[in-house]
């Protein structure tokens, strides 16, 4: 019965071993994704920005300027571009709509980003455009990858079309999360103007026959959370300038917008935990369950192994038999 009962718990434990390096090598590359219909918002603010006057063409300081970041995910563009491609595709239709203090809008730019759903790496199918235009992205854009390692990634900027690198600076503690915290630096750099002007009528094509160019230069900087790779805070210094030409009357450059951009605090904490749920399942595919099974599996093996040490062992020398009593002779 013994010997059994360890070939039981053998059979187990072989069995739990060989489960855990498949949870995390091959389990989990296959399952954890980006859902294709995913929907969020993310609002940020620049208290005392400054502002241009399109009317007057004059710079002044507001209050506030809010940004409102939305992404939403296209299940039938997903769905088509994962065909094209032909692996799972996540289409994110997002809009960054900038307004100033009175509600009034100061920017509106679409965007369309195509990504693989695993590896968040970008897909390259028709229709991924920044405000209309096409484009190529060479780099991640809004979410890191699973399991974010403590490195450089490549980080496309959407303003002025190009990716560069976006730095990894260290772990920090951010509201109960070890999140790790990235920076960008975008230098001056001339950006074509929006298709949407907050001034009726005007276009970027009358702006550009004027010889006006607009500039543009940041600091991005993001802390990750390294589980699911999604960012729990970004702040932006972010300024803007109209250049030259006739549309300044002969001033060298004026400044469109200068603010320091940062979420806002409920979104913070929304942001924060719904992330915190977020980890769990993978962390349960990618750590407590791999090393769970692992170590229950060597428990076993060794209790496997006690069983059958003392199955093989002698139960120790039979009992002698009462000897026969002898004769008693007078």
């Amino acid at each position: 019965m013994r010997r059994k009962a360890g070939l039981i718990l053998l059979a187990f434990a072989v069995f739990l071993t060989a489960l855990s390096p498949l949870l995390r090598w091959y389990v989990f590359p296959r399952v954890a994704k980006v859902p294709a219909n995913q929907y969020q918002t993310m609002v940020l603010q620049a208290k005392n920005a400054t502002l241009l006057d399109y009317s007057t063409m004059t710079s002044h300081t507001v209050p506030e300027v809010t940004v409102v970041q939305t992404l939403k995910g296209n299940v039938e563009a997903a769905r088509e571009a994962g065909k094209t491609a032909g692996r799972d595709v996540v289409v994110w239709d997002g809009l960054s709509y900038v307004r100033g203090p009175g509600g009034e809008m100061v920017a509106r730019v679409p965007e369309r980003y195509v990504f693989d759903a695993h590896s968040q790496e970008p897909v390259h199918v028709a229709g991924e455009s920044v405000d209309g235009d096409p484009v190529r992205r060479d780099g991640i854009e809004f979410k890191w990858p699973f399991l974010t390692q403590k490195r450089d990634y490549r980080y496309f900027d959407a303003q002025a079309r190009v990716t560069a690198p976006i730095h990894y600076k260290g772990a920090r503690n951010f509201r109960g999360l070890t999140v790790y915290y990235f920076e960008q630096t975008i230098p001056w750099t001339k950006v074509p103007y929006p298709r949407v002007l907050p001034v009726k009528g005007l276009t970027r094509e009358w702006v550009a026959k004027t010889g006006t160019t607009r500039w543009y230069t940041t600091v991005r900087r993001f802390w990750v959370e390294p589980v699911t790779g999604a960012p729990v805070y970004g702040e932006e210094i972010h300024r803007e300038e109209l250049r030259g030409g006739a549309l300044l009357g002969g001033r060298a450059k004026v400044t469109a917008f200068a603010g320091h951009v940062k979420m806002r605090e409920d979104y913070i904490r929304s942001t924060v935990a719904l992330v915190k749920h977020n980890r769990l399942p993978i962390l349960l595919l990618t750590s407590y369950l791999p090393w769970g099974f692992l170590v229950l599996g060597v428990c076993l093996l060794a209790l496997s192994l006690c069983l059958e040490a003392r199955g093989r062992r002698p139960d120790g020398p039979a009992p002698a038999e009462p000897a026969e009593p002898e004769p008693v002779t007078a």
